[in-house]
Order: structure tokens, then sequence, then C-alpha cells
């Protein structure tokens, strides 16, 4: 993608922040899809001890982390700030406390320098990740999953969003940290579930498999939650040496984690019959969020992609969770179709795509 200055095709370079949860990301991405640098700090070690983000932790620490991964993001691309064409930030949603680090920072850089200031949406930025990774056309259909959201989208362009099924409790990223908190397992949880489940035996023990039986898209993972604290809380009254035994926590994990691919397959396997779906015709199955990484899903995925006859596109690893070069990229995009900031912009703890 690139702009033109009379006969001469200019490319554009955007640098994005992200500060929504525990990362502080910064990066330089250019409109030919290039990523530049990408430069991520983790708070994770901060927030290990509490078993979950702390807001107010994370916000102190965006602020003592933002100026130093700016300057080492130009560092990295070998690039000044002058050479920067457009500055993006998340806006929303996310924990307020850290989206007005990141995004008020990038309100400074951009008043400044004068340059166009564009207020990216963070869900908006994984969405079109694979745009950027992948080259994945409009219209396709996107899993969202995340420690926060696990939604069916269908995305037919920048801005452009039409929800198909959504979590009506909560989202499956957090079922996978409370799960791998009961167990004793740490933080983040998902991939450490995911790591144990592949040692594991999917059906050892049997986990519900909710709204699995009911029409529509719609996901619920509180029951099934519930079931594994129950099962966990059960076997530690029996025999509580059960809990420290290797073989049960894999099986554990590798039964919860077939029930979570289920409901998944199910609620795709029906987008994919919705009237909407059929009419819009996608032309591909992307997923995409930090549930992303896990491989059962990404697995389960790429076989319903082949089945369909569709083309398949998820991130690498790396971009799957919050970074700054999926919201430079979403800043990209929405600057090349002119939404960019014109008046001051209230960041924003919840905002829906479809409000886009």
């Amino acid at each position: 993608m690139k702009t033109f200055v009379g006969s001469v095709q200019k490319k554009i370079l955007c640098l994005g922040i992200e500060s929504s949860c525990d990362e502080t990301g910064v990066a330089i991405v250019d409109s030919e899809r290039n990523i530049l640098s990408n430069i991520i700090y983790s708070q994770i070690p901060e927030h290990q001890k509490y078993g979950g983000v702390v807001p107010e932790l994370a916000a102190r620490a965006h602020i003592l982390a933002i100026e130093d991964v700016v300057r080492r993001a130009l560092s990295v691309a070998g690039r000044t700030i002058d050479d920067i064409d457009v500055i993006a930030a998340t806006a929303g949603p996310g924990l307020i406390g850290g989206v007005l680090v990141g995004w008020l920072g990038a309100v400074g850089i951009a008043q400044a320098t004068g340059k166009p200031l564009v207020a990216v949406n963070h869900l908006e930025g994984h969405a079109l990740v694979p745009r950027l990774t992948n080259d994945t056309k409009f219209p396709f259909l996107l899993l969202l999953a995340s420690g926060g959201h696990s939604q069916i989208l269908l995305v037919n362009g920048v801005g452009n969003y039409e929800l198909i099924g959504q979590t009506l409790d909560d989202s499956a990223g957090e079922a996978y940290d409370k799960v791998a908190k009961m167990l004793g397992l740490g933080y983040p949880g998902g991939p450490i579930v995911d790591s144990r489940a592949g040692l594991g035996d999917s059906v050892a023990f049997k986990f519900p498999r909710p709204l699995c039986d009911k029409p529509g898209c719609d996901f619920s993972f509180s029951g099934l939650k519930t079931a594994a604290r129950t099962f966990v809380e059960k076997q530690k009254a029996i025999d509580d040496t059960q809990i420290k035994n290797d073989e049960f926590i894999n099986n554990i994990c590798a039964s919860f984690q077939s029930a979570v691919v289920d409901c998944m397959e199910n609620r795709m396997r029906n987008a994919m019959k919705d009237g909407r779906v059929l009419a819009a015709s996608p032309n591909a199955l992307v997923v995409a969020g930090g549930v992303a990484k896990n491989s059962a899903i990404r697995a389960m995925l790429s076989v319903l992609a082949s089945e369909s006859g569709m083309q398949y596109a998820a991130p690498p690893l790396n971009l799957c969770t919050d970074n700054g070069a999926m919201i430079a990229w979403a800043g990209i995009e929405n600057y090349l179709v002119g939404k960019i900031v014109k008046e001051p912009v209230a960041p924003r703890p919840r905002w829906p795509l479809t409000e886009l």
C-alpha cells in the first residue's frame, strides 16, 4: 500500500504504540508490510506473584517503560522520529490506566512533530494482523480469542465488522488462566495449559461442552471453568497428593483443552452456515488474539478451513499476543481510508468493534 505524491509512490512509515494490558509495545511498520522493529517490554514478572494482572501496577510499569521502548524501536529500525509519517496508538479497549499512558504518549509525539495521529481499536489491531503477515483479503471470517474476548466476526473491511457470535460470560483465555491457577501452574496460564495438554490424555476426564447442543454461534466458558474447578476440588478431597502428580495434571489440561477446542469448532461450523457469512462468501478463515497461539486451536481451524475450501491464516506466534506492530499496521490501514484524529479522543476501557 502506497500513497502517491504526483507521479512518485511514497511508502508510509508508522510508529505504533500498544499499552492496553501488561505489555508496552512499540513498533515501526511500513505500508509494504515490513516490520522494521517490534519492541515489547513484558510485565509478566511483576504480575506473576499475584497470579494475574494488577491494573495499578501495570499502569505504573507502562509509565516507566514507554519512553525507553519508543527510543529502542526507532533505534532498531534505524529511523528517527522525522522519518515517521503516522503515529498510531491503542485508544481502547483495555485497562484504562495503561491505555492512557500509551495514548497520551502518542498524542504528545504527534503534537510535538505535527504528524497525523490514528486512534486504534486494540481488537482491530488483532483483527488486521493477518493482512500484515499473510496479505489476507477482505472479507474473511475471524475467530478473535484472547484473555478478554472470544468473538466470531465477519470482517468486511477496515472498520467494518459484523458480530456473528461471542462469549456470553468468560473468554476462552480467562478460562485457561483460571484452570492454570487452580492447578498451581503459574501465570500466564494459557501457554502452560497448552504445553501440559500435549503430554496428557484428552479423554481421561469428561468435561462439558457448553452450548454445543444449541443453535447459534455464541460461546460459554464459565460452566466449563466451574466444572474443572469442581472436579479438581473433588479429587483433592479424595487424595490431595494427586494435584502434584504430573500425569494427573497433564490429563486435566488435555481434557479441558479438548472441551474448549470442541466448543470452538462447533461454534465456527455454525458460523460458516450463518446466512450473513454465506452471503459475504469470505475468502479465508482467520484466528487472531493471544489464544491464537494455542496449538490445538490452530490445528483445528486449519483442518476446518481445508475442509471448507477456504484459506487459513494465523499470525506468527510473536504477533498473537499484544504488540506494537499490529497497532502500527492498523494505523496504516486506517490512515489510508482517512481515519485520523481531528479532535480530542477519550480513551475507552470498552470499545466494541461493531462501533467503529
